[in-house]
């Protein structure tokens, strides 16, 4: 599914909520539910009232749905086949061959930090960064 299918399906879910919120409020009105369903004191037809609470409910379906689509435009992820160097982890994006920390800053809101593992530590620095032995066996 592309960005735009996903963000399509989520603005058509909200209207269809807010479309349901308003037909219930006018059955509400025009078949008076609580006093059919709920055996309370019969009230009569106001339309101006459900024309009031309409406007509210289509006021606010505006709200959400302009800053529902807002948002999802400010998301960015990752998708699909990523061909990467097996042997300098570079991607290669639009013929050119990229590091993966600059395509990932670049594609997405992650920002990296550098680390060294403790395999690499040992293996690349020995015994100074390695851990005593008695502090391996405990888990952490």
């Amino acid at each position: 599914m592309t960005k735009a299918q996903f963000s399509k399906r989520i603005i058509v879910s909200e209207l269809l909520g807010f479309l349901i919120v308003i037909v219930i409020l006018w059955l509400d009105e025009l078949l008076d539910l609580p006093h059919r369903l709920l055996g309370a004191p019969a009230t009569p037809v106001n339309f101006m009232e459900s024309i009031f609470e309409t406007t509210i409910v289509l006021v606010l379906a505006f709200l959400v749905t302009f800053l529902t689509r807002t948002l999802l435009k400010r998301i960015r992820h990752l998708e699909g086949i990523l061909p990467v160097c097996s042997f300098c982890k570079k991607i290669r994006a639009d013929n050119r061959w990229i590091p993966i920390d600059k395509y990932i800053r670049d594609h997405s809101e992650a920002d990296f930090s550098h680390s060294v593992c403790p395999q690499c530590a040992a293996e690349h620095y020995g015994d100074v960064l390695h851990l005593k032995e008695s502090d391996k066996e405990k888990d952490f």
